[in-house]
């Protein structure tokens, strides 16, 4: 049984497909790290140590140590962590309450569809770093808001998504023998619509994921992510930049785990579109 479900459903995926490995192994790359930072890293992040404050790379502090004598590889695996807690949960968040929307105005139309719509204009009025402005400047800056500001983005991202891509599926011969055999709206979408439009928001669902890396960086390099002593990717750039003639690897190391984790993330996403879109596969 699991033979034949990894020969039928997984080693297709990586057939001819470079971009998907590739974007695979990186993305694991992080998350593997981000997961044992919970259970070891090699030094303690909020243990401060003067005496190795700037040290260069080597054998004792393999990215260095900042201004503060904190080890660079520690802060960089537990910065992983955060920057995979506040994505996975704002496109989580955006993912559940963005496709009901989108499903509920492509079934509905008229009125529902217009007031989704415009909410969608709303939200897009003000981008995630203004948003994040507005709540912290309720609440205070933290990851949870930096979470609300950026969820709250991609709800619309989503809800759009979801409209256009189930509009022409209710036109479908088998969703009007659906309707014809009695099933009411919320069946339809449930059991036809959306199993016919899940791939279309798994690659978006991974684009938007390196969208939220980068806005959660963003929002910790102005202080308004993950206060201290918690690191954050973002803010290791924002305090390493007066320094960057003196201790490089200070933003060398946080920049390249952004870029590399965003690129990987982007090559996954186009893995699964080359995968998932017929006219890719036939050569096209």
């Amino acid at each position: 049984m699991k033979r034949s479900f990894l020969r039928s459903e997984i080693l297709p995926l990586f057939h001819g497909n470079r971009s998907l490995a590739l974007g695979i192994a990186l993305t694991s790359l992080f998350i593997m790290a981000a997961l044992l930072s919970f259970v070891w890293t090699p030094y303690d992040v909020t243990a401060l140590d003067v005496s190795t404050r700037l040290t260069a790379p080597s054998t004792t502090h393999w990215f260095g140590a900042n201004h503060l004598g904190r080890d660079v590889l520690s802060m960089t695996m537990v910065g992983a962590r955060i920057s995979i807690a506040v994505a996975f949960i704002a496109v989580g968040l955006g993912g559940a309450i963005g496709v009901p929307l989108g499903l509920l105005a492509a079934a509905k139309g008229g009125l529902i569809d217009d007031i989704v719509m415009r909410f969608g204009d709303l939200v897009f009025a003000f981008p995630a770093l203004i948003l994040a402005i507005l709540i912290t400047a309720v609440f205070g800056p933290s990851a949870t808001n930096a979470i609300i500001a950026i969820g709250i983005f991609n709800i619309p991202v989503f809800a759009r998504l979801t409209r256009s891509a189930a509009l022409p599926i209710w036109h479908k011969p088998f969703v009007q023998a659906a309707q014809c055999a009695g099933k009411n709206l919320t069946q339809i979408s449930a059991q036809h619509i959306f199993p016919n439009i899940r791939h279309v928001l798994i690659v978006q669902g991974t684009v938007q994921f390196a969208l939220a890396i980068l806005a959660e960086a963003g929002l910790s390099y102005v202080g308004l992510g993950a206060q201290p002593p918690i690191p954050s990717w973002g803010r290791m750039l924002a305090e390493s930049q007066t320094m960057i003639s003196t201790a490089p690897w200070l933003v060398l190391f946080p920049g390249v785990a952004i870029f590399v984790f965003v690129l990987g993330l982007n090559l996954l996403g186009d893995g699964l579109r080359h995968h998932y879109d017929p006219r890719r596969q036939r050569g096209f």
